[in-house]
């Protein structure tokens, strides 16, 4: 069964990277792209697909609101969520979703999902609005898949997408570019877009926001530094020896931390 798919994300080279990958699964038709919700929502009530791939963080419209408001106009797309955040996929639920994909997403994963639509176009197991059992079931069964995934992280590196596992992550800082995070290997972006939201994804016994701007793992900590003002730097275990400036508001956690 051929399908037509609209890609939505505010990212070209994430739709650029999507549509190779859909390429080489077969079979599907890209048949309008959008940057952000305003624009997915017309492109998808004008084009009519069968399966949108949606990513969730955008601006104006997240792809759950696009979602939502699909769900209310009785759309009669497919929707496929595909996002680097890996806490949504009970809501993914809720708007019906035939799956949800983590960035950066895994060929075989993606086969599954778009054989997915196709079996519920077959058999038309979505047409009075509900998902039965066996879908919430496996929606709970990919909810834990990510969480077992929470030991690993996706950056940037080039025009690759490298995983890393996260003890190996030395810091990560905000940067012009965006997050930029240090492991012992590579040194990359990061595609979540704040590093409060970095910090959710990490293990908080490991990982320390000891600046507004940096994110540091304790267990990468050369020598702690002695500044102006009673305050800290604390020397990193990078090739670089990378100072990072501790916050006046967390020094005081870390001298108890470290009995200062």
């Amino acid at each position: 069964m051929s399908l037509r798919a609209v890609l939505v994300d505010d990212e070209q080279l994430a739709r650029d990277e999507l549509g190779y990958l859909l390429g080489q699964v077969g079979g599907i038709e890209i048949i309008g792209q959008a940057g952000n919700g305003v624009e997915a929502l017309s492109t998808i009530d004008r084009l009519q697909p069968d399966v949108v791939f949606l990513d969730v963080q955008m601006p104006g419209l997240t792809g759950f609101e696009v979602a939502r408001r699909l769900v209310a106009n009785r759309a009669d797309a497919h929707i496929i969520f595909v996002t680097a955040y890996d806490q949504h996929a009970i809501e993914a639920f809720e708007v019906n979703a035939v799956d949800y994909l983590l960035k950066p997403v895994e060929p075989g994963r993606l086969e599954m999902a778009v054989d997915r639509v196709r079996r519920r176009i077959a058999t038309d197991r979505a047409a009075d609005g509900t998902v039965r059992n066996a879908e919430l079931e496996k929606i709970i069964e990919l909810v834990a898949e990510r969480q077992s995934r929470r030991e690993r992280l996706a950056i940037k590196v080039g025009e690759r997408f490298l995983l890393v596992q996260a003890e190996d992550i030395i810091y990560a800082s905000l940067a012009d570019e965006g997050i930029s995070v240090v492991t012992s290997q590579h040194a990359g972006t990061s595609s979540y877009r704040t590093l409060d939201e970095l910090h959710e994804r990490l293990d908080p016994k490991m990982f320390w926001r000891v600046h507004r701007s940096h994110l540091v793992n304790i267990n990468k900590i050369k020598e702690i530094v002695p500044w102006f003002s009673r305050n800290y730097l604390l020397r990193m275990k990078d090739e670089k020896s990378t100072e990072i400036p501790v916050s006046r508001t967390q020094t005081r956690r870390l001298r108890e931390y470290l009995k200062l």
